[in-house]
């Protein structure tokens, strides 16, 4: 395990190759997204420069968690907001990690807002991905005023606290402009994250198919079984002036959690590696992304102990020590915004329709499916409107980093990597988390019982999310 504390890497060497203009109505960002085609900034020239800014996000006590699962009791450690801005002739672009659970709709939109009112930038050239902890929030300003309208015990964030922290994360964004520095090289370095993910789904004995590997699991059916399909690797890209390094950004395909569900606010254990990174090279800004993990877990190697915990942390820390080690540096001449739509059509089985939604508004009494009701209908109200989700990725030659919507499967992470091999093709998830899961068309014929719940897309979500992804990384 590395833990060297200097910024230069030893290893590396040059290789030849009005206050805000939010709100919670978003007309004019609709209005954008309907415009045909595919949104494109102006093709970066040379000259890139980089500067990094953080934010504390952490919910009150009270604060509804994992969309009002539950509520904050306690503060086990803060929830924080890290992101990296990229700017270069033809405009800024930034790439934030929030430690919430989802953030939604309307939600995201006012995120991008305010941030590219922050950086002097669009909107759509904000690429927001939570890591998706679920001691944590979820952000949907349209459920939540369908749950008050109603006078209903349900509630999925608190509007105040929402634009407090947003306006925290802006003007850290701003003020990160004034210490912006050169970016003269790129790093990439990978690692095997050992011990930690495995897939939802495993084979029983007798040839049964069951997806029920949860995030912790004492089940010994599903910790003998094999890990299943997985990304092992975790990736690190990472901008440097010379030397000197600047900001480091890890990618992994796990859900991050040990355990949950007790009150405890948290940034589980990738906010524990995070932060050990972040003291052992306090001179380079380390944010981690979750990957597309859908359908991947700790399940395997988690049995749900509180100590459990930091035994996660320690292997996910260990990796991303393993890709420091690993970094090789390249020239950073040019960089490229693309984003592409994405149009996913809404559930409308039984249960999911705009009627049975407003039913179980009017109908039903405990304050989470009341959530998961409005959450659906604030889905669905955004299908109708014709907004679309964006696949955007940020093109550094080398590199890119992509961002999926909600919670996309793993296959969708393996299948860019391998329609672009020729680069080091980084996947964030949980960008926009208005779709809930997307999840693969085995996965709907096999009836993943995942897809209960928390998924508002309708079957044939695949062709159109991997035709986007392979409009946008240019396969």
């Amino acid at each position: 395990m590395s833990t060297s504390s200097s910024s230069k890497h030893p290893a590396s060497s040059d290789v030849a190759v009005s206050r805000r203009r939010f709100f919670y109505g978003t007309t004019a960002l609709a209005a954008a997204s309907l415009a045909p085609g595919c949104v494109r900034a102006a093709a970066w020239r040379k000259g890139v420069r980089v500067s990094t800014f953080s934010a504390d996000v952490t919910v009150p006590i009270g604060h509804g968690m994992m969309g009002g699962s539950w509520v904050a009791k306690r503060i086990a450690d803060p929830l924080e907001a890290h992101g990296v801005v990229i700017e270069a002739s033809g405009g800024r672009s930034a790439i934030v990690s929030v430690d919430w659970c989802e953030i939604r709709n309307e939600a995201y939109e006012a995120w991008q807002n305010v941030l590219a009112d922050a950086l002097g930038t669009k909107p759509e050239q904000v690429m927001i991905s939570t890591v998706h902890q679920h001691d944590a929030p979820v952000a949907d300003l349209l459920a939540e005023r369908l749950l008050r309208q109603r006078g209903l015990a349900g509630s999925v964030c608190d509007p105040k606290f929402h634009e407090q922290a947003l306006d925290r994360v802006g003007a850290a964004a701003r003020a990160s402009l004034k210490n912006s520095r050169v970016a003269t090289h790129l790093g990439t370095g990978k690692a095997t994250v050992r011990q930690l993910a495995s897939n939802r789904r495993y084979v029983m004995p007798d040839g049964q198919v069951r997806f029920d590997r949860t995030s912790s699991t004492r089940n010994a059916f599903a910790i003998a079984a094999d890990e299943g399909l997985v990304d092992p690797d975790l990736r690190t890209l990472s901008f440097w002036d010379g030397d000197t390094a600047l900001a480091a950004l890890s990618f992994y395909a796990v859900h991050p959690m040990s355990y949950y569900g007790r009150g405890d606010v948290s940034a589980d254990f990738p906010g524990i590696a995070r932060r050990r990174r972040q003291e052992e090279l306090p001179g380079v800004k380390q944010i981690y992304c979750s990957g597309c993990s859908g359908n991947i877990t700790a399940g395997k190697y988690n049995d749900g102990a509180p100590g459990t915990r930091a035994v996660l942390a320690d292997r996910l820390h260990e990796a991303m020590a393993g890709a420091w080690k690993e970094t090789r540096r390249v020239p950073l001449r040019a960089a490229e915004f693309r984003s592409e739509p994405v149009r996913f059509s809404p559930r409308s089985d039984a249960g999911f329709t705009a009627e049975d939604l407003e039913k179980t508004l009017s109908t039903e009494l405990r304050p989470f499916q009341q959530c998961l009701a409005a959450m659906g209908l604030s889905w669905l109200r955004r299908s109708e409107a014709g907004r679309a989700i964006s696949v955007p990725t940020l093109d550094f030659g080398s590199a890119q980093i992509l961002l999926l919507p909600g919670e996309s499967y793993v296959e969708f992470q393996i299948a860019a990597q391998q329609m672009r091999p020729d680069v080091f093709m980084c996947v964030a998830g949980y960008g926009d988390g208005a779709t809930g899961y997307i999840p693969t068309d085995q996965h709907v014929l096999q009836g993943d019982p995942n897809l209960k719940d928390w998924c508002w897309v309708a079957p044939g979500a695949e062709a159109r999310l991997l035709a986007a992804v392979r409009k946008v990384v240019r396969a």
